[in-house]
């Protein structure tokens, strides 16, 4: 028998903790967004309000809906709040010690039955399982962002995850009307494994003078029918988060080919992240992007 999942704890109410609490209060489940200030909590609700009214206005939701959603989602930054949870997400930034301290301060207060997941996009599963006190029911649940949008959902087993809890996971995905994709526990799993390195590639192509962010992204917006250019979508997921993950890839495979672009790390250094901190490889503070470079 399959373990049923009903009430869902998410940590982090970033951009991707948002968005599953968003899409899982749409399929029905009761969501508990948790975050450690009620400030990040309010903007976490805010973005949600502000994507589900989207929805209705394109007509991709019914106002009923809408407000159905919004009433299975609940806000706190105490931990006890989670520990009728079934499963608890884990959606905080990509840093391997925060993490750890996450889950080292989570798990007493857990249901002894409850599934422990993380949103990781690069970190070995088998490495956060054995920070917990339950391997055998921790999974990596990798959703895409923009959450509410990407129909790509990649499930990560550890070398103890027991099967009773991939199925859980598994079914619970296509609750969430998502498709997965099981992926094996190396570094930066299947999509970032490929994707950051192109990433990467393009931010080299820059670096070493081949074309400029202009023709790079038209290159290959309009050469290899990509919808959105390296560099842009580069300014969209986060330069902190890019350069984290190819740190993950050079470290965990030792392999140069993943070495990080130094223009990466140097963009990252003055704090020009991409469309959160208004400059990337576009600069965005006058509402229209213009490169950087």
């Amino acid at each position: 028998m399959t373990f049923e999942i009903k009430k869902i704890g998410v940590i982090g109410a970033g951009q991707m903790g948002a968005g599953i609490a968003h899409v899982g209060a749409l399929s029905g489940f009761d969501m508990i967004l948790n975050d450690i200030s009620d400030d990040r909590l309010r903007a976490g609700l805010a973005t949600i309000n502000g994507n589900l009214a989207r929805q209705v206005s394109k007509d991709q939701l019914g106002e009923e809906q809408r407000k159905e959603a919004l009433s299975r989602i609940s806000a706190s930054s105490d931990y006890a709040d989670l520990r009728n949870c079934d499963l608890v997400i884990e959606a905080a930034t990509e840093n391997e010690d925060l993490k750890r301290k996450i889950f080292a301060k989570l798990c007493p207060v857990l249901n002894p039955d409850a599934i422990l997941a993380s949103n990781t996009s690069s970190i070995s599963i088998t490495r956060l399982a054995s920070a917990t006190d339950r391997p055998e029911k921790f999974i990596g649940i990798h959703f895409m962002n923009p959450v509410p949008v990407m129909q790509l959902v990649e499930l990560i087993r550890g070398i103890a995850t027991d099967d009773a809890t991939f199925e859980a996971a598994k079914a619970l995905i296509d609750k969430f009307g998502k498709t997965s994709t099981v992926a094996e526990d190396f570094p930066a799993f299947i999509v970032n494994r490929i994707l950051l390195p192109m990433i990467n590639e393009a931010v080299y192509t820059l670096y070493e003078g081949v074309g400029s962010v202009e023709a790079i992204d038209t290159a290959m917006k309009l050469g290899a029918n990509h919808p959105m250019g390296p560099l842009q979508l580069a300014d969209f997921i986060g330069l902190d988060t890019c350069l984290s993950v190819m740190q993950v890839l050079h470290e965990g495979l030792a392999d140069s080919k993943y070495r990080p672009c130094p223009l990466l790390v140097k963009y990252v250094e003055a704090g020009w992240l991409g469309r959160k901190t208004k400059r990337g490889f576009y600069d965005y503070r006058s509402g229209t992007p213009v490169p950087t470079r």
